[in-house]
């Protein structure tokens, strides 16, 4: 430990300009370490320095251990911050920095291990007294084993594979008849998302909400909670739309949740920034789901509600080894909710969708935070995660912050690409979710759909070339319609 003077980070997007601005408000000189198959105009121009991982895909720069730490060391960095995705939570990367002499903001490689496969995580937190759904965990894997433990489980059941998450390799069976086909596609997914066919099984839980609690440790075994955030709106398994507090929810069931979620930190000598998962029944039971060893998407919304900033927190317990702050000193105020803004196709099974960003301009005002990794002319590819940004408000109580939210992303606008901004306006502002009747089978019962694109990107398309035309010179042989301004609007 000791102080960050140059901090590299091994990754791209708003996740990658959220820890750059970190480090330059903490005076620490920021690299960024990228694909030069990305486009990261934007990106860079909030760090002090790059150097690059090489070309390709993921698997070729930002998920290859060794060409990040030839990167750091390339750079002379002394910290790395992983970010969330790609390697943040791969413990190859946490013990190659500690043999390299570099400050891994971040969890031990033994912790990350413990919580890095399912079935391993499930029987520890049997072990710790946290609460677990019914299923099996084992190591026989051939199909009668699993056949005849998902007899003794019961259906509907849920078949996961043991490496991963993300939806991948996940798989609803809801009769003995549907079983061997669902096990033999998870095994392919699984195989293929993570080198690792290995399932588990688990009771399908009817109707839950997915709600999870923010921890941080110090390694020692002191571990606080930063209260929870709820994430039960989902599309193929993956959240589109969190909040904080979690709406219709007891004192009670809070405490009996947090309890749970620092016993399983503190059963792997929890150090950092974490989040353990839980699903919750509408009876309300809770049960254990994962532990994410890594900082979260989502955590914007805790740092809104709290008024922290954890990634500056998690920098300086790496310098320190110390907690920034005490559990008394954490309290909940307001409500915050982000939604993630993607470039894909609501209406045609989520596809994820391509181009370049002809015209960008996102919200602001009071209680407005946009945490955004995309500019005007971006290329949009198809080789990294189409998240283009998140959207996050505050407000004093949750109807002000779903007001607020309404508002921001009617004023949200980005033309030439598809993008989810008019859908997630469509969620957040449905009776149900205005009333906090939330689970992650919100989508399959509420239907999202609009008959007709809004007009508001259509204004914005003329809006943005009468701007143009204004500011070109007058003997100029051909101007910009509005059609060529509305792009993917414009087909």
């Amino acid at each position: 430990m000791g102080e960050v003077r140059k901090l590299l980070v091994p990754n791209r997007g708003e996740i990658a300009i959220r820890i750059a601005r970190c480090c330059r408000e903490m005076g620490i000189e920021s690299v960024l370490a990228f694909s030069e198959s990305d486009d990261v105009r934007f990106v860079r121009r909030f760090f002090d320095d790059a150097v690059s991982l090489g070309s390709g895909d993921a698997r070729d720069t930002y998920l290859n251990v060794a060409r990040v730490i030839d990167a750091a060391r390339t750079a002379g960095a002394d910290a790395l911050h992983p970010g969330y995705g790609f390697l943040s939570e791969r413990a190859e990367l946490s013990a190659a920095c500690e043999d390299a002499g570099i400050t891994f903001i971040g969890p031990r490689p033994q912790s990350i291990s413990a919580m890095g496969s399912k079935a391993e995580s499930r029987r520890l937190m049997q072990r710790l007294g946290v609460p677990v759904v019914p299923g099996y965990d084992g190591e026989e894997q051939s199909f009668e084993i699993l056949s005849a433990e998902a007899m003794r489980i019961g259906f509907p059941l849920l078949v996961k594979a043991s490496a991963g998450g993300g939806g991948k390799g996940m798989k609803i069976v809801r009769a003995a008849g549907e079983l061997q086909a669902a096990i033999d596609s998870a095994q392919r997914e699984a195989l293929k998302a993570f080198g690792d066919a290995r399932l588990l099984l688990e009771r399908y839980i009817e109707e839950p909400r997915h709600v999870e609690f923010q921890v941080f440790g110090d390694g020692r075994g002191e571990v606080l909670h930063l209260f929870e955030r709820d994430c039960s709106i989902q599309r193929r398994h993956q959240k589109v739309v969190e909040e904080s507090p979690a709406p219709r929810y007891s004192d009670e069931l809070r405490q009996r949740m947090a309890k749970a979620a620092i016993a399983a930190a503190q059963g792997v000598d929890y150090r950092n920034a974490g989040t353990v998962e839980f699903i919750v029944t509408p009876e309300g039971e809770f049960y254990f789901l994962e532990m994410n060893t890594r900082l979260q998407v989502e955590h914007p919304v805790t740092e809104q509600v709290l008024g922290i900033d954890l990634v500056r927190a998690q920098i300086q317990l790496a310098e320190r080894g110390a907690m920034p702050w005490t559990q008394d000193q954490l309290q909940q105020r307001g409500h915050a909710i982000e939604v993630r803004v993607y470039a894909e196709d609501p209406d045609d099974r989520f596809l994820p969708q391509t181009g370049t960003i002809a015209f960008y301009s996102e919200p602001s005002g009071p209680g407005v935070r946009v945490d955004g990794g995309v500019m005007q002319g971006s290329e949009i590819g198809v080789k990294f995660d189409p998240m283009l940004a998140k959207l996050v408000c505050f407000a004093p109580s949750r109807e002000h912050c779903i007001d607020r939210l309404d508002r921001a992303l009617r004023d949200y606008v980005i033309l030439g690409t598809k993008t989810n901004v008019s859908w997630l306006r469509r969620v957040v502002t449905h009776p149900a979710f205005r009333e906090g009747l939330v689970s992650t089978k919100f989508l399959d019962e509420h239907s999202m759909h609009a008959p007709m694109p809004e007009i508001v990107p259509l204004i914005a398309g003329v809006l943005a070339t009468s701007k143009r035309e204004s500011e070109r010179a007058v003997g100029e042989a051909r101007l910009p319609s509005v059609w060529d301004e509305l792009g993917a609007w414009g087909r």
